[in-house]
C-alpha cells in the first residue's frame, strides 16, 4: 500500500504561538482595564460568529459527502457502529465517575433561603417544556429552519438523508452533477476553515482575556464549592485519565492526539461550543492526525452532536444535587435512573453554549425538583461550560483516533 501522504502537522512553532497568545491574553485580562476588556470581547464575538458561519455548513456538507462517497458500502455501518459503541461507553463512564466523586464528597444542603433567591436568575417557561418537546425540537418541518437556527440534530437529519438519496441515485447524471457541486463547495469551506485556523491567535488572547477577567472578578468563587469541585473533577478525571486509558487500550499514543489536536481542546474551551469548534477539529485530526478524511468528516460532526461526555456528567451531577435538595432519598435504583437519564438526554443535547445548562433545567422542572438551585449555580456555569466542552471535544477527538487507526484504507473502500 502506498504511503500516505504527510499534511503539515501542528509544530513546535506553532504551539509555541497558540501559549503565548494564552499567556498574553491571561495577563491583560486580569489587568481589568475597562477599555481593553471592551475590546476583547468585540474580538472574542467576532470569532466566535467566524467559526459559527462555517461551523453549519461543515457537519451539512461533511456528513453529505462522506454518504453519498461512502453509500451503503460495509465500511459506512462499520464506522457508524463504532462511533455510536465508543460514544455510549465514554459518555457513561463519564457519568460513573460523576456518581463516584458525588458519593465521596457529599455535597450538603443549601439553605432554603438562598435556593429561593434563585428561582428568578433561572429561566422561565420552561416548567411546561416536556422531553417530548426536545425531540420534536430536532425533527425539521422545513429546509431552511435548522441552518438558520443552527439546530446541529436537525442539520445532522437533512445532511444524512440528503448524502443516503445521492448515494442510491449515483448511476444519474444529474445527481453526479450535484456531487461534484458539493465536493467542489466543501473544498473551498475547508479553504476558508485553514485561513481561520491560521488567524486564530488573537482570537485566543481574547478569550484568554475574557477568562481571566472573569476568574478575577470572582467568578468562580461562592457557597457551592463542593459541588463544582465534583463536576469539575469529574471533567479533569475524565480528560486525562479515563479518555487516555481508552487510547492505550486501542494502542493509540494520547500525547501524539493531544498535541495533534490542542488547537480543538483549546477553541472549544474558549467558545464553549462543539460546534463552532467543529471546523478546528476537522481540521486538526486531517492535518495534524493525518486521519482518513473519510473517517474523520464522518465521525466528527457525529460525535460533536451526540459524544458529550462533559455534559453528561454535569446533567447527572446537578440533577442528584437539585434533587437532594428538593427531599429526594438518592438510593441506588434512582441514581441509576439518572445515570441512564444523562446519558441519553447528554446525546440528545445540543453543542452550544449553555445547551447542557437548559436541558437540566427542563429536566428537573419535569422532575417538580427546586429549580431555584440552578440559578445558584447560573454564575459558576461560565467556566463549567467552557471546562466540559473541552472535555467533549476531546473525546471526539479521542474517538476519532481510534476508530482511524482500527480501520485501513481498505476497510473505508470497501
Amino acid at each position: 500500500m502506498e504511503k500516505k501522504e504527510q499534511k503539515p502537522g501542528f509544530n513546535g512553532k506553532q504551539m509555541m504561538i497558540w501559549l503565548a497568545a494564552l499567556a498574553a491574553g491571561g495577563v491583560l485580562g486580569s489587568c481589568n482595564w475597562t477599555a481593553l476588556n471592551n475590546f476583547f470581547d468585540f474580538i472574542a464575538k467576532v470569532y466566535t460568529r467566524l467559526f459559527q458561519f462555517v461551523a453549519v455548513p461543515t457537519i451539512a456538507l461533511a456528513i453529505m459527502t462522506t454518504l453519498a462517497m461512502l453509500g451503503a458500502k460495509k465500511s459506512t455501518g462499520k464506522i457508524f457502529f463504532r462511533t455510536v459503541i465508543y460514544t455510549m461507553l465514554t459518555t457513561l463512564a463519564a457519568a460513573l465517575i460523576g456518581v463516584a466523586l458525588y458519593k465521596f464528597i457529599a455535597p450538603g444542603n443549601l439553605p432554603g433561603e438562598l435556593i429561593s433567591g434563585g428561582q428568578s436568575a433561572a429561566a422561565a417557561g420552561l416548567d411546561k417544556t416536556t422531553f417530548y418537546d426536545h425531540i420534536l425540537s430536532v425533527i425539521p418541518n422545513n429546509i431552511i429552519t435548522p441552518f438558520a437556527s443552527g439546530n446541529v440534530m436537525s442539520i445532522l437529519i437533512v445532511a444524512a438523508a440528503v448524502g443516503l438519496a445521492i448515494a442510491s441515485m449515483k448511476q444519474s447524471e444529474y445527481v453526479q452533477t450535484l456531487l461534484k457541486g458539493i465536493l467542489g463547495l466543501q473544498e473551498v469551506l475547508f479553504t476558508l476553515i485553514k485561513a481561520l485556523v491560521w488567524a486564530l491567535p488573537l482570537g485566543i488572547v481574547a478569550f484568554a482575556a475574557q477568562l481571566a477577567r472573569d476568574v478575577s472578578a470572582g467568578v468562580v468563587v461562592g457557597s457551592l464549592a463542593k459541588y463544582v469541585a465534583v463536576v469539575l473533577s469529574g471533567n479533569v478525571i475524565q480528560f486525562f485519565i479515563i479518555l487516555p486509558l481508552f487510547l492505550l487500550i486501542s494502542r493509540v499514543n494520547p500525547l501524539k492526539v493531544f498535541r495533534g489536536m490542542l488547537p480543538a481542546v483549546l477553541m472549544a474551551l474558549f467558545t464553549k461550543s462543539s460546534a463552532a469548534t467543529l471546523p478546528v477539529t476537522v481540521a486538526s485530526a486531517e492535518n495534524n492526525l493525518n486521519a482518513k478524511p473519510a473517517v474523520a468528516r464522518f465521525i466528527l460532526p457525529i460525535c460533536c452532536t451526540i459524544n458529550m461526555n462533559g455534559c453528561a456528567a454535569f446533567i447527572l451531577v446537578t440533577s442528584l444535587f437539585v434533587l437532594q435538595n428538593g427531599g429526594v432519598a438518592l438510593t441506588l435504583p434512582v441514581i441509576a435512573v439518572w445515570v441512564l437519564i444523562s446519558v441519553f438526554s447528554a446525546i440528545g443535547n445540543a453543542g452550544v453554549p449553555m445547551g447542557c445548562y437548559f436541558l437540566t433545567l427542563s429536566l428537573m422542572s419535569g422532575a417538580g425538583a427546586p429549580i431555584g438551585i440552578l440559578g445558584i449555580i447560573l454564575p459558576v456555569y461560565a467556566v463549567i461550560d467552557m471546562i466540559e466542552t473541552a472535555v467533549n471535544v476531546w473525546s471526539d477527538s479521542c474517538i476519532c483516533a481510534i476508530v482511524d487507526k482500527q480501520l485501513t484504507e481498505e476497510d473505508v473502500a470497501a
